[in-house]
């Protein structure tokens, strides 16, 4: 078994190429969708959160537990105790979360450019005449605001 997905490291590790893998800020598919789920329901319990996943995308429970422990990790949760139970609530919201993702995939991919994010994104064929005049709406009202902004 690999011993750095039991999340231990043990010395000399390095020495034979046992190191613990990189921690990620950005979300995973699994840490997304409980996300979505805390962000509508609030603080919940593991139990909650698993009888809450989609029908088709069911977790087990220790998966689940495993994943808001993640989440908790990175910073996404905190949790509290109630009794027994662990509740967990989300500690950054969804459009914070949403936004650190697309400035992570903006560094990545288009080397911290917003100006190729959006060439990108206009230059994909699925884009609507619809949607090119809704971008063309929010790109003048953004200078139109910059311009108050100087003033």
């Amino acid at each position: 078994m690999d011993r750095t997905a039991l999340g231990r490291q043990v010395p000399g590790d390095e020495l034979w190429g046992f190191m613990p893998p990189k921690r990620s800020i950005t979300l995973t598919e699994a840490e997304l969708r409980l996300m979505k789920i805390l962000w509508v329901r609030g603080e919940s319990a593991v139990g909650d959160l698993v009888a809450a996943m989609p029908e088709g995308e069911a977790l087990a429970y220790n998966s689940v537990l495993t994943t808001v422990r993640i989440l908790e990790q990175k910073g996404y949760v905190r949790h509290r105790q109630e009794g027994r139970a662990f509740l967990y609530v989300p500690c950054v919201g969804e459009h914070e979360a949403s936004r650190s993702e697309i400035r992570h995939m903006m560094q990545r991919f288009f080397g911290n450019s917003r100006e190729r994010l959006l060439l990108s994104l206009i230059g994909d064929d699925e884009v609507t005449p619809e949607e090119l005049s809704r971008l063309r709406e929010a790109i003048a009202a953004a200078a139109d605001d910059r311009v108050g902004e100087d003033q």
